[in-house]
Parts: C-alpha cells; sequence; structure tokens
C-alpha cells in the first residue's frame, strides 16, 4: 500500500512540473508573436501518396528493364523519346498493300510502272548504238555503265515477276482476277516469250570480248512495253494528239541518231580524217556526226562526194533509206495533224456549206452575221456543233452515265419532277436536247403554243413585256427551269403567258412534249402525279376573278330563236294574201296543223305571220344512237326537205330546205311588181 502512494505522488509531481512547462512555453509564444510580423501563408499541401506513385510509376516506365543483372542490381535504360506524328502521305505509303489483280487499263499505279519500264527500254535502245560507235565507253567510266545496265536489268525482273503475272484478262466475257489462272494466261502469251528471250545473260561473253555494248542487244526486244505505254498515255491524256505529234518526231530523231552512229563507225572503220567524206575528228564527234544524218537523209545535199567503194555504197543505202523513211515520217505526222484537226476542219466545212447556202438564196446581212455568231460561240463553248452527232454513237447505258453526270444536278431541282419515278427521271435526260441562243433571241413568245420545257444550263434569259418588249421584269439564272407546265397542260392551258428572251448568249437544255408523253406512257403513276402538280400550278396561277368566274358556266343556246321577220317580207306576204294567191309557208302551216281549233286564221285585213317557235333543251345532252347517214323527212311537198344530221354529244343538227317552184317564182314576181 505504501508502495502505491509513494507512486502516486511522484506522479502529481512530474505532471505539476509538465504543466508549469507548458505555461512557460504558452507565455513565451504570445511574446514573441507580439514582437514579430505575421507570417507567410503556409505552403501548399503535400500530394497524396496515390500521385506520388503514380510519378513514380509514371518513371518507371520512362525506363526499360533488362532481363539480365550487374552486380546483382537489374539493368534498367531509359525509353527513346517519341517520334512526331507520321504524315498521312507517308502513312499512306507505309499503309499501302500491292494489290493481287491490277486492271491494265484504269489502275494507275500500272501506268506509273510502265513508264519506269520504257524508261529502262529507251536506255538501251538508245546508249547501246552509242557505246558500240563512239568511244564514249572508257575504262574509267565503265562502273557507271554497269551499274545503270544492271538497274535496268533487274526492272525488267521486276516486271516479270510482280507485275505481269497479276495483270486482269477477260475470257467469255467475264474478267479473270484468279492468281493462278493471271500467271497461267501470262506464260501463255508471246510476250511472256518476249519478255524472257530480252533477259538472256549473254553478258557472260564479257570474258571473251571485253564489255561490249552489243552483247545487250536482246534487250530491244521488249518493244511490247513501249506500244503500251503508249495506248495507255493516249487513254489518259486530254490531248492525245500532242503526245502522237511527239512520238512521231521521236521516231524521225531515232533515225538520225542510228545513222549518225553508223557514221561514225564506217569513219572509224575507213579512218578518221582519211578522206573528205569521213568524220575528221575534230569537235564534238555525235553533233558532227549527227549532222551528216540530218543533211543525208533528209537529202537537204552540200556533202562532199564519196571516193572509195565503201564510201559510195554506203551512201546509196543512206540515200534509198533517207526517202523511205523521211517519207514515211512525214505521212505520219499528216495523219496524226489531220486527226487532231478533224473537228475544226469539220466545222469550218460546216460554216463554208451555210454560208454559201445563205449566198445562194440572198439572206439579209443581218441575219447571215448572227447565223456565224452562233457557229462561232457554239464551236468555241462545247467544241462541237451537235452533241447528240457524238452521244449516238454510244450504247444506251453509256448515254445515260453521261446525262446523268452532266444534266442530273440540274433536272433534280425542277419542283414538278420531284417524287416522280427515278428511273423515269433517268430516261428523261437521254432526251434533253442542248440549244444555244444568241443575245437578244426570243425563246418564248407570249401567246404561243408551248411544246417544250426549258433549264438554263449556262448564261441568263429575261421576261420582258411592255409596248416595245423593253421592261425587264424579272432574271433568270442558270440552274432554273421554266415552261414546265406546258409539258402537261391541255386546252388553252399550253400557251405561253409571257415573253422570254436571251439576256447573253445562253445555252438552254430542251426537253419535247412528244418525247415526254413517250416516257410516260411506261410510267403511268408518275403520269398521275405529274398532272395533278401541273393542275395545282394552273389553279395557282390563275388570277381571282378567273376562279370565280370559272365556278359557273353560263348556259349556252344550241339552237336560237329566229330573229325577227324583216319588214319587207312582211308586205310581201300581206301582198300575196290579198291577190288570193297561196304560198308555201301558208300550205306548211296548214299541214303541220291541221286540228288547231283555237288558231285564229289570218284574214286578208291583218295578215299575221306564224310565231317563232320555242326550244326546250336540256343541258345535259342524252346519248343516242349516232348513224352514219343523216336521216332525211320530206313533207308532202316535194318543196320541203328536212335534214336532222347527228352530231357528238347525242345533238342533231336540224336543216330545213324549201325549194322554189314554178308558181312561187311567179307570186314572188307578182309580189315585186
Amino acid at each position: 500500500m505504501s508502495h502505491q502512494t509513494r507512486f502516486l505522488e511522484e506522479l502529481n509531481v512530474a505532471l505539476k512540473i509538465r504543466v508549469k512547462k507548458l505555461n512557460e512555453r504558452l507565455y513565451e509564444q504570445q511574446a514573441v508573436k507580439r514582437n514579430t510580423p505575421p507570417p507567410p501563408p503556409p505552403p501548399p499541401p503535400p500530394p497524396p501518396a496515390e500521385e506520388k506513385n503514380d510519378d513514380a510509376a509514371a518513371a518507371e516506365e520512362d525506363e526499360i528493364e533488362l532481363e539480365f543483372e550487374l552486380l546483382g542490381h537489374p539493368v534498367k535504360i531509359p525509353k527513346p523519346p517519341k517520334l512526331p506524328a507520321m504524315p498521312d502521305w507517308l502513312r499512306a505509303v507505309v499503309e499501302y498493300r500491292f494489290p493481287s489483280s491490277i486492271d491494265p487499263f484504269t489502275d494507275l499505279i500500272y501506268v506509273i510502272w510502265l513508264f519506269f519500264v520504257v524508261a529502262a527500254w529507251n536506255w538501251n535502245v538508245w546508249l547501246i548504238p552509242v557505246r558500240w560507235a563512239f568511244p564514249y565507253q572508257t575504262p574509267e567510266n565503265i562502273h557507271l555503265w554497269l551499274m545503270v545496265d544492271y538497274t535496268c536489268d533487274l526492272i525488267y525482273i521486276t516486271d516479270i515477276l510482280v507485275f505481269q503475272p497479276r495483270l486482269q484478262f477477260v475470257r467469255g466475257g467475264d474478267i479473270v482476277c484468279d492468281k493462278k489462272d493471271m500467271r497461267e494466261n501470262y506464260m501463255t502469251t508471246e510476250r511472256f516469250k518476249m519478255d524472257v528471250v530480252s533477259l538472256f545473260p549473254m553478258e557472260i561473253f564479257y570474258y571473251f570480248t571485253g564489255v561490249n555494248s552489243l552483247l545487250r542487244f536482246p534487250r530491244l526486244l521488249k518493244y511490247m512495253v513501249f506500244f503500251e505505254f503508249n495506248d495507255r498515255m493516249e487513254a489518259v491524256m486530254k490531248k492525245a494528239y500532242i503526245y502522237r505529234v511527239i512520238r512521231t518526231s521521236t521516231y524521225l530523231l531515232y533515225s538520225l541518231h542510228i545513222n549518225a552512229c553508223l557514221f561514225y563507225w564506217g569513219s572509224d572503220y575507213e579512218g578518221l580524217g582519211s578522206t573528205k567524206w569521213v568524220y575528221d575528228g575534230r569537235g564534238n564527234a555525235y553533233i558532227r556526226c549527227y549532222y551528216f544524218a540530218v543533211k543525208t537523209l533528209i537529202t537537204i545535199g552540200g556533202l562532199p562526194d564519196p571516193t572509195t567503194v565503201f564510201e559510195i555504197c554506203f551512201q546509196l543505202i543512206n540515200y534509198f533509206v533517207g526517202v523511205f523513211a523521211f517519207s514515211i515520217m512525214i505521212g505520219q505526222m499528216r495523219d496524226v495533224v489531220g486527226a487532231a484537226t478533224a473537228g475544226e476542219n469539220y466545222y469550218r466545212a460546216c460554216m463554208d456549206s451555210t454560208i454559201k447556202y445563205m449566198n445562194s438564196y440572198n439572206i439579209p446581212r443581218e441575219v447571215q452575221n448572227r447565223i456565224k455568231t452562233w457557229y462561232d460561240y457554239t464551236w468555241k463553248s462545247q467544241g462541237m456543233l451537235d452533241e447528240q452527232e457524238l452521244l449516238v454513237q454510244l450504247p444506251a447505258k453509256m448515254r445515260l452515265d453521261i446525262a446523268v453526270d452532266v444534266n442530273y444536278a440540274i433536272v433534280s431541282k425542277v419542283a414538278l419532277f420531284q417524287g416522280c419515278d427515278r428511273q423515269m427521271v433517268f430516261d428523261m435526260l437521254t432526251r434533253l436536247k442542248s440549244v444555244v441562243y444568241l443575245p437578244g433571241d426570243f425563246v418564248c413568245k407570249k401567246g404561243e403554243i408551248g411544246r417544250e420545257m426549258y433549264i438554263i444550263k449556262q448564261g441568263e434569259v429575261q421576261v420582258v413585256g411592255g409596248p416595245d418588249l423593253q421592261t425587264v421584269f424579272v432574271t433568270i439564272r442558270a440552274g432554273s427551269v421554266f415552261g414546265e407546265i406546258s409539258l402537261l397542260a391541255g386546252g388553252g392551258g399550253n400557251r405561253r403567258t409571257a415573253n422570254v428572251k436571251a439576256h447573253g448568249f445562253a445555252n438552254l437544255f430542251i426537253l419535247d412534249k412528244k418525247d415526254l408523253a413517250e416516257i410516260l406512257v411506261h410510267y403511268p403513276e408518275s403520269q398521275k402525279l405529274l398532272r395533278k402538280k401541273a393542275k395545282k400550278m394552273l389553279t395557282k396561277d390563275k388570277k381571282p376573278e378567273e376562279k370565280e368566274g370559272g365556278g359557273a358556266k353560263e348556259a349556252v343556246e344550241v339552237i336560237p330563236p329566229r330573229p325577227e321577220t324583216p319588214k319587207l317580207f312582211k308586205a310581201a306576204l300581206k301582198v300575196t294574201e290579198q291577190a288570193g294567191i297561196e304560198g308555201t309557208f301558208t300550205r306548211l302551216k296548214k299541214t303541220y296543223k291541221p286540228s288547231e281549233g283555237t288558231a285564229q286564221a289570218p284574214t286578208s285585213i291583218s295578215p299575221v305571220p306564224p310565231p317563232s317557235p320555242t326550244h326546250h333543251r336540256s343541258p345535259v345532252p342524252l346519248a343516242s344512237v349516232k348513224d352514219e347517214d343523216d336521216a332525211v323527212a320530206e313533207t308532202v311537198d316535194s318543196s320541203l326537205v328536212i335534214r336532222m344530221s347527228p352530231q357528238q354529244e347525242g345533238e342533231e343538227l336540224l336543216t330545213v330546205e324549201v325549194t322554189a317552184g314554178e308558181e312561187e317564182k311567179d307570186e314572188v314576181k307578182t309580189a315585186e311588181e
């Protein structure tokens, strides 16, 4: 018990001392605060432990740990820096996969490859003769010549192994794309045999003859690729005749090139400078020999006369070949230029024929000038006078494809044809005709019968009016349509309601009403829709008073009442009655009205002519049988003939013929007296 008491007393003393020290420390801190300025704001709290872990993980990711250890520690190396983003064109090249089959007519990559193959072939064609004849191949530069030669051989091999076995071909009307079939097809062609022969390794004879360029002569047998490249270039280029002119000129230059090489070889065989005829060895050898070839093949003349038998034979062959070669080249050049200018020649011929026709009929000069302007503008804007003449040569499917590409964007904007069958619109595109109007030409005039719809392809037209037709109401620009209601309106609704003339040169598409009718026969639903739209447009365009007046139809008299009897005729009747002569009308009255007892008989004092008949006709005609012949009714009196002629809608036309007899003639004569 005493031990516990002693422990509690010591603990109490220790706590008092602890509390005293804390009080002193607090007092000192308060004193320091009074004598010092306020402290700065506390620093931001340290990042949480998770972020530290992320930074550590990122630092570890930036390092690559190797599989082996060095002195008991794993080896780590920093990762290489990230590369910048790859450009689109470079990514396309890297991600490109060589096609399993190639269309030789449409694939651009094949045309590009043919360019490299033709370049390798031209290297051999042009430089093999030069290296054989001229001393340009020396031991100092032989390695450069061989490097280019073997590069061309590599292009040949790549063409045989990679490109040619992948070319598509047509068999039985089907395009074959199978790898095995394409490879077998290539191996059975004549081209494969020539390609293999062109790579025959005659270079093995270099060990016996040295590097002789003539041993590479088989490389020239790959000539088929040159003609194929020509065909592809003519198909790709917009103006193929330019390429044809360049190619024909190249043929002439190559023939001069071969002759220059042969002349230098002949001069070296005879000895340079040995005679006046051979090359004397001064100046540039190739230029001097090429100049000699030009003067020889083109037969310019002015060359030294050959002296030896070899020189004479060589020059005879030169002249003989030159005449044929030069004439052939000139003929080809004429054909190329003629084909290039065939369209312009046709235009000139049409222009001359038209001018001759106008002069023969003395057409006014103003009209002739407008026709010449039309020819000139049409040719410059379209490159042809009649598009249909060109398109008629194509199949219907190709004509439709061209028409869709050229005209569908414009026709699809026409509100009248929206909602119609798409195939009907396609058929309509092939019927559009292009017409050029000159400035001031009237496209249509008010009151004309509308048989066409107009689509403005290029230019502007104006709706004009006024007493002198000079007031412009509205201007219609390219892409707009007018006159479409006239295609479907009938009766009087197909008349033009405005004057439209071209503001400048205007190129319009025209759709004829007859062509549209032929198309709508096959599309009855579209025909109903078009008629409904046309009816709404016509109702919308009518004036308010026309709409109000059009609701009630006025009654029309089919048989109008007989006009009042002339006074002179009444006097004549009165004279005949007084004289006791019974006229034709009196007998007619007795014949048709014998039973009327209440009718007052005319007296001699006051004769009254018969009253006008009253006709009651129903507004709705009754259906009746229509006979081919007129119904004829005759009275007892042969001088009166009544005819009933059937008309449309069940109506009949009443005709009364009165034949004057001899007695009546006497009565009339007496009345006149």
